[in-house]
């Protein structure tokens, strides 16, 4: 009889194309179990032949130098030491003290303001053209006065002077001069496969209200520098952004993306259904953010912009890192009816309704973490916290120094209430611009308030329980499903929920696992958005209480000493989870949030290093966490 390459395949019951193949197919020769052999060469190592992301790399997108015209009113460190403490380098900041990170980072982009981009560096170091202006050498006085409390005063009012429709001093040569040599600097301390410099920076909007955005560019300094910094002087509008970057892309081909962050400052203002002039919002409008906006920064040191207890009353875990008295520089009190539009939980289920009424969801976004800090140094770990300014490095007092000062005393923000966080965690195929950039394009992406856990998240229509039983829950994953920030494809007709496989496992330097959440919103026949937080796995034995809560961990943590035990929680969890409330007419999101145990705030590292004793209204201790981007169902 005669065989054929196919039905020694159907006979070996394998679909694969053979390695090699000897013999010729035309010869009526039996075939014997070596022939089968020969043709059925199954690959023995797992790992060979993968083509999705493998690796999840941990960066900050929101890092502020002396370049920045509000950080370089104190601090003195530069973009370049910047770089080279993300790098892993021990670098000396303002303040004198020796700083380094526990692990390098995989990733950077410094992100100054494009405010008078490079104005601080000449001014102090007295540019003839900067003090030719009134004033800038009324500026340049009062910081080298040596008086703390006039320098300041001054880096106040230049901070407020942002404020204006005009920059207190202009120079277009002196921004692109600058804007060139930190390109260039991005482009040497770029490095494939160990480190990656992403070019970038800040357009601040708005003053008190916080709409900011951090612009990042795919491409190196060849493309960045054929624009320069994009400010709130040329347009306050986050539309006009929009529109410029647009016209960029354009003319060069090249991509880039925006970040909005600190919606709990806006005021109302950042996720709202009105365009920036108060009309309906338009599907253009709509359009043109979900195409720049693809991801948003919902921790970092000015607050956790995840979720509010007012919104989420039946979130025990929202309340995480809170500021939500006032507007960002004090000068307008929170109203409740602010918040609706301001976190980032809330803007998702908006986009639903945005979605159902204009056909696009401007509020699609996954989730990053970043630093904002403005002292050059990314320091996110409780243990190694710098402050959000060089005003408020680590030292005995710095917990009850003022950070913003408000007029109103009662919205002045006092050291203790900054938030070591966090970091942006992108799972990509490798450590190079393009594919970070890459991932951050398709969402791939989750923020941490400072750890390096390990997090996936998939989402389709048949995991089960065998998912959770190998060492690559992702094989089975990316198979069978979408990761964090993917759509779920249509429904399979026997199918009647969509089944999600969500794993977590520690960061070897900090607290054991609490649990893994699923926090699903969705839109009812009646327009009306609701949400819903599942426990889906956790640690110990604990067993669900009759009211539908999880009893808690407890806690280990010393405040004393600072120290804590992971005798508690799990250094990884997995699991396969079905949604039991699903309706296949309803729009709807996922995302996981991973909690863990409770361990030592920065707080109480300081408390013990400098053995100073803080007010009873400063936190001790935290429950440090993660959050994915959503994967969405649409019917």
């Amino acid at each position: 009889m005669k065989r054929t390459i196919q039905s020694i395949f159907i006979l070996a019951g394998c679909t694969m194309a053979p390695v090699a193949w000897a013999a010729d197919a035309g010869n009526d020769e039996a075939i014997t179990k070596e022939d089968v052999a020969k043709a059925f060469k199954p690959e023995f190592s797992p790992y060979a032949g993968r083509n999705y992301p493998t690796r999840v790399f941990f960066g900050d997108t929101h890092l502020h130098t002396a370049m920045s015209v509000d950080a370089g009113t104190l601090n003195r460190v530069g973009q370049e030491d910047a770089f080279r403490f993300a790098r892993g380098a021990e670098v000396t900041a303002t303040g004198g003290l020796r700083a380094k990170l526990s692990r390098p980072l995989d990733f950077l982009v410094v992100a100054d303001h494009a405010e008078m981009y490079g104005l601080m560096p000449q001014l102090l170091s007295g540019d003839p053209e900067v003090l030719s202006t009134p004033t800038g050498k009324k500026w340049y006085e009062e910081l080298k006065t040596g008086n703390n409390d006039r320098i300041f005063a001054t880096a106040m009012e230049i901070v407020g002077s942002l404020s204006g429709d005009v920059p207190p001093i202009k120079s277009d040569k002196a921004v692109r001069n600058a804007w060139h040599a930190y390109t260039a600097l991005a482009d040497k301390y770029n490095e494939p496969g160990r480190f990656t410099a992403l070019i970038g920076y800040e357009w601040t909007a708005i003053g008190g209200y916080n709409l900011h955005r951090n612009v990042i560019f795919r491409d190196n300094s060849s493309v960045a520098n054929r624009t320069i910094p994009y400010s709130q002087f040329d347009s306050k509008n986050p539309e006009d952004l929009w529109n410029h970057l647009a016209e960029f892309e354009k003319q060069t081909g090249a991509e880039v993306l925006a970040i909005p962050h600190n919606g709990n400052l806006s005021n109302g203002r950042m996720f709202t259904v009105e365009t920036f002039g108060g009309k309906p919002l338009t599907k253009e409008i709509a359009t043109l953010r979900a195409r720049f906006e693809k991801l948003v920064e919902v921790t970092q040191i000015k607050g956790d912009g995840e979720a509010h207890p007012t919104l989420s009353p039946n979130d025990e875990f929202a309340g995480y890192e809170l500021w939500d008295k006032s507007n960002l520089n004090g000068t307008e009190a929170k109203k409740p009816e602010m918040l609706q539009w301001e976190y980032a939980r809330e803007a998702l289920k908006t986009g639903l309704m945005l979605g159902k009424k204009l056909g696009v969801n401007p509020y699609k976004f996954g989730m990053i973490g970043s630093t904002d800090s403005h002292t050059s140094l990314s320091t996110a770990e409780e243990d190694n916290f710098f402050g959000k300014h060089s005003g408020v490095e680590p030292s005995a007092h710095r917990w009850e120094h003022v950070v913003i000062e408000a007029p109103d005393p009662k919205f002045t923000i006092k050291g203790w209430q900054q938030a070591a966080s966090g970091y942006a965690a992108v799972w990509a195929t490798e450590n190079t611009r393009e594919a970070i950039f890459d991932a951050m394009q398709r969402k791939e992406t989750y923020a941490t308030t400072g750890p390096r856990m390990t997090v996936r998240f998939f989402g389709g229509w048949d995991f089960n329980i065998d998912d959770t039983l190998s060492r690559l829950p992702a094989s089975a994953g990316y198979t069978k499903g979408v990761p964090m920030g993917g759509d779920l494809p249509a429904a399979p007709a026997a199918k009647k929920a969509p089944s999600f496989l969500v794993a977590a496992m520690k960061d070897p330097y900090s607290g054991n696992l609490d649990r893994i959440q699923i926090v699903k919103g969705w839109m009812d026949q009646s327009g009306k958005t609701n949400e819903k937080i599942y426990d889906v796995v956790w640690s110990g034995g604990r067993k669900m209480g009759g009211n539908g809560k999880l009893p808690t961990v407890g806690s280990t943590v010393d405040v004393k000493n600072a120290t804590w035990q992971n005798s508690i929680g799990s250094p990884e969890l997995i699991s396969a989870w079905q949604d039991p409330d699903f309706d296949a007419t309803q729009p709807a999101f996922y995302y996981a949030r991973v909690i863990e145990i409770p361990t030592p705030r920065w707080t109480a590292y300081e408390a013990k290093r400098f053995d100073v004793t803080m007010s009873a209204d400063v936190p001790m201790t935290t429950q440090e966490r993660a959050y994915t981007s959503p994967i969405w169902y649409t019917p």
